[in-house]
């Protein structure tokens, strides 16, 4: 996230290198936390438990900071569905692993069960943004997040697997029936939350591979390299774009 703290210092035209950013969260290991201009830049670890601390934690340093209008924008990478690697997905629902629009959490002892969908008008936004990029693929999607990397997502690769690869692939297409364009571990706690709080919210995965052809990454170093950036390109355009800052006839090489 420092990277992409130090990519943003650049994109606002803000002074200095941006090479001496201070994690503001330098004295716990949970999470980094960079500030530039108006932009928070979090990190958070894999899975729903990890980043709904971290989300808690936030949501409550916005409230008292008295922070107005944010939209919280989660990046990052994603096994894809019958797409090209390299895609862009922006959610539109995430949704659990029987294709559902809802995040189900177990609160006490009774199961408390919460809506996913996130803002349709920021997910049009964003799409809108991405068409600005060259050689940028993207599309509106749902994404289905689920609570395990290997056999909750039908790898055949860990070191359990109790199912065939037919079985794997006929769940996977039903999955892709249903609306599925990636698949990642975090998507509906974020939605559940974001929306519960009035928080104008999105999910914006690059797609290392297409789950329907093998389970594991083989893309060069240099391409995911590329793919992972392009997250990043997009949410700096719309950024930009919403503080006044692009100037669409002043095009860089990156852009139509």
């Amino acid at each position: 996230m420092k990277a992409f703290a130090q990519f943003m210092h650049k994109e606002l035209g803000l002074e200095g290198d941006g090479k001496d950013i201070k994690d503001i969260c330098a004295g716990t290991d949970r999470y980094c936390m960079y500030k530039v201009g108006p932009v928070l830049s979090i990190s958070h670890g894999m899975g729903v438990p990890s980043i709904s601390i971290m989300l808690h934690e936030l949501i409550k340093l916005l409230h008292h900071a008295k922070c107005r209008d944010v939209t919280i924008i989660r990046i990052g990478t994603s096994g894809g569905l019958g797409i090209e690697p390299g895609s862009v997905v922006i959610t539109d629902t995430a949704v659990d692993s029987f294709f559902k629009p809802q995040f189900e959490q177990v609160i006490l002892d009774n199961v408390v069960t919460r809506s996913t969908e996130l803002d349709r008008d920021l997910a049009e936004e964003l799409l809108e943004c991405s068409r600005q990029i060259k050689d940028f693929p993207s599309l509106i999607g749902h994404t289905m997040c689920t609570d395990d990397f290997y056999e909750g997502q039908g790898r055949l690769d860990g070191a359990l697997c109790s199912f065939s690869r037919e079985k794997k692939l006929e769940y996977l297409k039903r999955a892709y029936n249903a609306g599925v364009r990636n698949i990642e571990m975090e998507s509906t706690v974020f939605a559940a939350m974001c929306r519960l709080c009035g928080l104008k919210a999105a999910v914006v995965c690059v797609t290392l591979l297409n789950r329907l052809e093998g389970d594991q990454i083989t893309a060069p170093h240099e391409v995911l390299l590329d793919y992972q950036q392009r997250p990043q390109q997009l949410i700096s355009l719309f950024i930009r774009k919403c503080l006044g800052l692009w100037n669409p006839n002043g095009l860089s090489e990156d852009v139509i």
